[in-house]
């Protein structure tokens, strides 16, 4: 695979992850009665979901800002992280979500990270 067609395909990953990670946070910032039910749930309090929905309208956000993007590939991974072990401990549900965008997420975490001869094309 050539570097242009990687870079492609980089790309196309990091514009579906901002997407998704913007909608999933500002649905929790505007407090869809989903969200708010959820976390609940989760029993953290509603600024937990503050937080998360931030964290994740930031990082989708900095997804798109070559610098960035490989900090916020590795912190919404983290953060996926977080959101499996919390559906498949405290809420129930299927993980499955969060493991896909958390599996893209460290995807584009390790294809920008420093050293990376992409991290001077992305």
């Amino acid at each position: 695979m050539t570097a242009t067609t990687l870079n492609r395909i980089l790309w196309t990953v990091r514009i579906l992850l901002a997407a998704a990670f913007i909608a999933a946070g500002g649905a929790k910032l505007a407090g869809v009665p989903d969200m708010v039910e959820m976390f609940d749930k989760i029993g953290l309090g509603q600024g937990f979901r503050h937080i998360t929905g931030a964290v994740e309208v930031a990082g989708g956000i900095a997804l798109l800002v070559r610098a960035a993007a490989g900090l916020a590939g590795a912190a919404l991974a983290a953060t996926m992280l977080v959101a499996v072990g919390v559906h498949l401990i405290v809420i129930g549900g299927s993980p499955l979500p969060a493991i896909v965008l958390g599996a893209l997420s460290g995807f584009v975490a390790w294809q920008l990270r420093p050293g990376s001869t992409l991290l001077r094309k992305a």
